[in-house]
C-alpha cells in the first residue's frame, strides 16, 4: 500500500503540480503535448490498489514508471 501524499510526490517529481484541493483530495495537473492531464489524489494514508490504479490510468503512467518516481 502506499499512502496519499507519497502519490503526490511521486506525481510532482514527474510534472505536475498541485492545481486544487477540496477537503482532502488534491487536484493535480499536468500539460503533456498540448493536453491538459488532471487527476486527483485523496490524500489519505493508504490507498486501495484500484484507487491508485484510477490515479495511474489518467496520468499516462504505469505502475513500473509509477514505481521508478518513489
Amino acid at each position: 500500500m502506499v499512502s496519499g501524499r507519497r502519490v503526490i510526490a511521486a506525481l510532482r517529481t514527474d510534472g505536475f503540480y498541485v492545481a486544487d484541493q477540496e477537503g482532502s483530495h488534491i487536484k493535480m495537473r499536468k500539460l503533456l503535448a498540448g493536453r491538459v492531464l488532471t487527476v486527483i489524489v485523496p490524500a489519505h494514508r493508504e490507498l486501495a490498489r484500484d484507487t491508485l490504479s484510477s490515479i495511474l490510468k489518467p496520468a499516462h503512467l504505469t505502475p513500473a514508471d509509477f514505481m521508478s518516481l518513489l
